[in-house]
């Protein structure tokens, strides 16, 4: 829509951006890949699922055991391509995302890890999404054995008509099992991701929604809107039943959860997140630097943003030949760089503002001091020393305008990349 495009515009003056991003093939300077950086996060993409959700816009294949062997053997190979690169440089943080990572549970996710753990110099716990499917006694045990601390658990809605209507494959009651098997284990943090805003979804289903995790014994939960991507089988909703969850209706759904969750003695920890006060929160998307491995895997190095292949066979084909399968490439301006700095310090809800003169060595005030200004007379943020706090307010209009900026973004990106294995350039 046009006022849509306008608002983009707007925002990006704001944040001192011009012109378009353009991501482009090229190779990137192995050498200087890491430089400037002192330590930084890893994330693993398992791109493999036992059947497709038709509202899911990540980069995903039907799980076959003989390509998961191959992928696995693709992985290993990237990973000692960066071994050298990275050296000692700790690695802080380590998510194994998907697609469904534990589909290969039992088929080369334990050898990935082994090599992970021999080549990096690993500082930090195992973050690990799941499905329900997945979670019986036996494959838990093995997802311990792993090191696996935090877990997330996609059981995404807690009404039998909603799973359906989702295509999810199982049962609120084989839900709530996965969940308290997971739960008496004893891991860190178990997570699980709920959705609301769905077709037809009423405030009662999703106050009871809230209930029902909280009484399965989880220490956070992710709760997010559904969101429709264009190249998706369900792009369509979107003037029908979608067009009745505005955002502020949406608000008031965010509204009832935020009731629920503080009236638990949950605290906010990022924008969707809600975690146990006395629980160290599970978290995938807000690390300053990262190493992508595997199809689709992404990697934001300090001045540079990179995105591997989404194709598989793409991915292995290139890795059987010792090249890094690296598609596009992005250099970053530092106008870039202050501005997504910002943005996914403000997504966790909460950070320190001498953080920024560290890693830029400029005062956040000289930058952004009037729409952090701004900000504040609104009641969208406050400031009490050297710490900045998103109000609940703040968090969700920051989810409206993720609505209207980066979901166009990433749809034009990954929209692209999905058909295409290796693109010239795509134009953000």
């Amino acid at each position: 829509m046009r006022w849509q495009a306008l608002v983009r515009r707007q925002l990006k003056r704001m944040l001192g951006l011009r012109g378009h991003a353009v991501l482009e093939r090229k190779t990137p300077a192995l050498d200087d890949m890491f430089q400037g950086i002192d330590e930084l996060g890893l994330y693993l993409h398992v791109p493999f699922c036992r059947q497709i959700c038709p509202y899911c816009p990540y980069s995903k294949t039907i799980y076959r055991p003989q390509l998961a062997q191959a992928y696995a053997q693709a992985v290993e190979r990237e990973i000692e391509l960066y071994s050298r690169l990275v050296g000692d440089r700790p690695i802080t943080s380590f998510y194994i995302g998907g697609g469904t990572p534990t589909t290969m549970l039992l088929n080369g996710l334990p050898s990935i890890l082994e090599h992970v753990s021999r080549s990096f110099n690993m500082r930090c716990s195992i973050h690990m999404e799941s499905h329900p499917n997945d979670l019986s006694a036996r494959n838990i045990m093995a997802v311990k054995a792993l090191g696996v601390e935090h877990l997330s658990i996609g059981v995404e809605a807690l009404q039998d008509h909603h799973l359906r209507s989702l295509h999810r494959p199982y049962s609120v009651a084989q839900a709530r099992g996965a969940v308290e098997r997971a739960v008496e284990a004893g891991f860190t943090c178990v997570n699980t991701d709920m959705m609301f805003a769905l077709p037809n979804q009423n405030y009662r289903e999703v106050e009871e929604a809230a209930a029902s995790l909280l009484n399965w014994g989880v220490d956070q939960i992710a709760a997010y809107p559904l969101f429709t991507f264009p190249y998706t089988d369900w792009s369509h909703v979107s003037n029908g039943d979608r067009a009745r969850f505005s955002l502020f209706l949406r608000r008031r759904m965010l509204s009832i959860l935020e009731a629920v969750f503080y009236g638990a003695g949950f605290r906010r920890t990022s924008v969707w997140a809600f975690t146990r006060r006395d629980v160290p929160k599970y978290c995938s998307v807000t690390v300053p630097v990262y190493l992508g491995l595997g199809a689709s895997g992404s990697s934001y190095l300090r001045d540079a943003f990179h995105v591997n292949t989404f194709s598989v066979p793409e991915y292995i084909r290139a890795l059987r030949d010792s090249r890094l399968p690296i598609a596009l490439s992005l250099t970053l301006s530092e106008n870039m760089q202050m501005a997504g700095w910002l943005y996914w310090r403000v997504y966790e809800t909460r950070f320190r503002i001498s953080d920024f003169r560290k890693r830029f060595g400029r005062e956040l005030n000289s930058v952004y001091g009037p729409w952090l200004d701004l900000m504040e007379a609104l009641g969208l943020l406050c400031r009490v020393a050297d710490e900045a706090v998103l109000s609940d307010r703040g968090a969700y209009w920051l989810h409206a305008l993720q609505d209207l900026f980066s979901i166009d973004y990433i749809s034009r990106l990954w929209g692209t990349s999905r058909t295409d294995p290796w693109p010239l350039r795509v134009v953000l």
